[in-house]
């Protein structure tokens, strides 16, 4: 009961984000269509575990050009693991940024549904949500494979990986922080936003 929850809240944050870009519905890709997605997220089959880091650091010139963006770095970190009651293969994400104006690293995360297509069939991705009505992200691949396409509209946020009601914020879009382009990089470039040793042991050695 709890995934079918978690996948009906995810795909609401993906709707609430498609529509606000692209004005169209969205519908659930097929197992083929899925799979050829998660070949192209993860630079091959994903396997039992695998991960995918984008990485961007916003230039002067850059923030020259965006006077209103609010993020000055990002990384996302995107995890597929095989789950072993429903054998089905499940995606996360791990978000963490820096702002332009404020000190301290800020972080997110939570649970991705399977991939979806927009009703126009001109790009699939991933919808990340965040528990508790916490807004989420969508994740799409440029069309080479080597960037993430970050568009949000509230996503909830804590600083220095302590996701707790007083350390709680969130990162909402504005004229310049709604689509991200994220580069795709080593995976240890992502090291920073896992916490747990085994996790990470495994993130270096894919």
């Amino acid at each position: 009961m709890k995934l079918v929850i978690l996948a009906a809240l995810t795909l609401a944050a993906l709707t609430s984000v498609a529509r606000a870009d692209e004005g169209d519905d969205i519908r659930e890709a097929g197992k083929t269509e899925a799979e050829t997605f998660n070949a192209r997220m993860y630079a091959g089959p994903p396997g039992d575990k695998a991960y995918a880091c984008f990485v961007r650091r916003y230039d002067a010139d850059h923030l020259a050009r965006h006077p209103k963006q609010k993020v000055a770095a990002m990384k996302l970190l995107i995890s597929a693991e095989v789950d072993k009651e429903d054998k089905e293969l499940h995606n996360s994400f791990r978000l963490g940024f820096r702002y332009r104006h404020r000190s301290g690293d800020f972080d997110s995360s939570g649970s991705c549904n399977h991939a979806v297509f927009t009703k126009s069939g001109n790009e699939v991705r991933l919808g990340c949500g965040v528990d508790c009505e916490g807004g989420g992200i969508g994740v799409a691949l440029s069309k080479d494979d080597k960037s993430a396409i970050v568009r949000l509209e509230r996503v909830r946020v804590w600083q220095n990986n302590k996701p707790d009601d007083d350390a709680e914020h969130s990162l909402v879009a504005g004229a310049d922080d709604r689509i991200f382009r994220l580069d795709r990089t080593d995976n240890s470039e992502c090291a920073s936003l896992v916490t747990d040793r085994k996790e990470l042991a495994a993130l270096r050695h894919k």
